[in-house]
């Protein structure tokens, strides 16, 4: 006989805390809802960061965009990476029916529908504010690990940018750096070996090639001019809200070192920029990362190092990260372990491997006595999800099969009308939109070779002398025959020049 007495206490010790927290559903037990048995997110321990998973169309979209609500509402800012671009809904009020009423009631939830306050932001064509970084921010060692370079390139580059420090040569854009490198390798590169030290061609070469193909990607559109403020990630909208900001990523699928450079670039901003926060009694920032398998399949293992580095230390900053994939296999162990929350939708078995990774999955989490965690990952339905997270001492709660709330915005996209109309009203887009190219390396060493090349073509010529008839060749070449037979005749006279004839007697 189920001991659901037993369940419902452990669920209420374990899901009840003293800060300020979030319903996001209740607990099951033996696919039936337990009343009373509330699931709420305390805010205070998500600077711990999470995990979202489960396989296509089991709800991990829903659940990311319940989350991002209950934030907003508590005042906190979002940040949400909409790769597939079914996020923007948040923007405009959703609509209830049949299904959501059902569920509202189960729960003993109000459906309150209403929009969201949303900034759209774009790193690439798509609509929205830019968001752009120079490549001095990005610094030489961030930027050797997204070029995958070497510790000998690496030192390279970093002697590059020392360059361009002492001789106040500004690296905004990827045509700067490109500009530099090749003037290193030819016209410049006596003087820097001078003051720095050898430089390698062959170096030169490499690091070229690698930015050559980061630009194939698109990050001319990233790297450049006006600097996005992370602070205007952070702001609160007019009515007390966070303001959500969804950074629309739909066509970075297929250029996922591109994307995984916005990403690293981002999280290293936020770590640089924000001062020490110790425990709050909730986060400054929630980053929500969807479609995370994109940042780890094409990440060198210099960047997943450099990122477990942040994912580990921003959480002090009160900056909270979420990762969102189909399956927790797909997140690096080191960084997984970092993850405070975990919510798994369903999975998927249909091979030898998918048992073998759903088993992978059930040990992750904690032991429970109320279900067979294997067996129930394979069985929970849309919309429902094993949850477990971490106390405000740290410690795991238990494991609980959660029927989680529908959300209050629109469960679809936005129209193209509805997106422009938000992008107008925005209070940064204009700002941030702006072309801007001010002087930097690139024409500066554009300019700096324009004028060596004038001063040589302007410097005098030496002066030929005044040209005689002594100079034509064949008067040239009579003067020598002459000349010649005038010697050897004085020779001759004094008995030195030609054969001695015989004499006579």
């Amino acid at each position: 006989m189920t001991d659901t007495i037993g369940f419902l206490k452990a669920v209420q010790d374990g899901y009840t805390f003293k800060g300020e927290s979030y319903k996001i559903g209740w607990a099951m037990l033996d696919g039936k809802v337990v009343a009373d048995a509330d699931i709420l997110i305390p805010f205070k321990t998500l600077n711990r960061h999470g995990l979202i998973a489960g396989a296509t169309g089991t709800g991990k979209t829903k659940t990311l965009q319940v989350l991002a609500e209950g934030l907003s509402d508590a005042s906190i800012p979002v940040v949400l990476m909409d790769i597939k671009g079914d996020m923007s809904g948040i923007g405009a009020a959703g609509i209830e029916n049949d299904k959501i009423k059902e569920r509202c009631q189960l729960l003993n939830i109000d459906f309150k529908p209403q929009a969201y306050p949303v900034e759209f932001l774009t790193i690439s064509k798509e609509k929205g504010t830019r968001l752009r970084a120079t490549v001095s921010e990005f610094g030489p060692v961030l930027l050797s690990k997204i070029l995958e370079l070497n510790d000998t390139q690496g030192g390279f580059v970093a002697m590059i940018f020392k360059y361009c420090d002492d001789t106040k040569l500004p690296l905004l854009d990827l045509k700067d750096f490109i500009k530099v490198l090749q003037y290193v390798s030819d016209e410049g590169k006596q003087e820097l070996e001078k003051t720095y030290g050898k430089i390698s061609t062959t170096s030169t070469g490499t690091i070229l090639r690698k930015v050559i193909e980061l630009q194939q990607q698109g990050a001319d559109l990233f790297f450049g001019e006006r600097s996005f403020d992370v602070d205007d990630l952070m702001r609160i909208g007019d009515d007390g809200r966070g303001m959500v900001s969804v950074v629309r990523v739909t066509d970075l699928q297929d250029r996922p070192k591109l994307f995984s450079t916005f990403m690293l670039q981002l999280l290293a901003e936020l770590y640089a920029s924000l001062p020490e926060a110790g425990d709050l009694d909730k986060p400054k920032l929630v980053l929500f990362i969807d479609e995370a398998h994109l940042i780890f399949n094409e990440a060198s293992s210099a960047l997943l190092n450099q990122l477990e580095t942040i994912v580990k230390l921003i959480r002090s900053k009160g900056v909270g990260v979420f990762f969102c994939t189909q399956n927790p296999m797909d997140v690096p162990a080191s960084i997984l372990a970092q993850l405070g929350l975990k919510i798994q939708h369903a999975l998927r078995a249909f091979t030898a491997a998918d048992r073998k990774a759903i088993k992978e999955t059930a040990d992750n989490y904690p032991i429970s006595t109320f279900y067979k965690t294997d067996e129930l990952l394979t069985q929970v339905g849309i919309g429902e999800a094993l949850i477990t997270m971490l106390n405000e001492k740290g410690i795991p709660t238990p494991l609980v099969h959660c029927m989680l709330r529908a959300p209050q915005s629109r469960m679809d996209i936005l129209t193209d009308a509805e997106i422009d109309a938000i992008v107008a009203k925005s209070k940064i887009a204009a700002h941030y939109n702006e072309t801007i190219d001010n002087e930097s390396a690139y024409e500066i060493l554009t300019k700096k070779l324009s004028d060596a090349a004038e001063k040589t073509q302007e410097a005098p010529q030496p002066a030929h002398a005044e040209k005689t008839i002594f100079d034509n060749p064949i008067v040239k070449s009579m003067a020598r025959t002459a000349g010649n037979t005038i010697v050897r005749s004085l020779l001759g006279a004094i008995g030195l020049g030609g054969r001695k004839k015989s004499s006579w007697f």
